[in-house]
């Protein structure tokens, strides 16, 4: 089963994403603040990561480059965040302005963990 690992530090999003998702058949775990969410990137098997930008401490940016310099740099990254500016110059794979339709979330987590598996 795909491992997707979510983190927000709202936990209402983290709600509402983790449960679209794991209607769609994936498995789906949850951080509620970056320091947690590397700590647990870097102990756990996820195929896919999905951030925020914003948050205190550790944000999405500090993430991205984590895991982009990490021993799996090819993980795909899903970035969203209520202030897009924050997406210039990035390496996300896919970015999302807050709010965004779930569906349209999914949707790119279904096409990037089906271009992952096609490499």
């Amino acid at each position: 089963m795909y491992h997707i690992w979510v983190i927000d530090d709202e936990k209402a999003i983290l709600n509402v994403v983790q449960t679209a998702l794991s209607k769609a058949g994936f498995k789906v775990d949850i951080a509620l603040d970056g320091q947690k969410g590397l700590q647990k990137f870097d102990s756990g098997q996820f195929e896919l990561v999905i951030t925020d930008i914003l948050m205190p401490g550790i944000d999405g940016r500090d993430i991205v480059k984590h895991i982009r310099n990490s021993d799996r740099p090819y993980i795909p990254i899903i970035g969203f965040s209520g202030t897009p500016w924050l997406f210039k110059n990035n390496q996300f794979d896919a970015v999302f302005t807050k709010p965004f339709p779930l569906k349209d979330l999914v949707n790119s987590v279904q096409h990037l963990s089906m271009q992952a598996g096609a490499n």
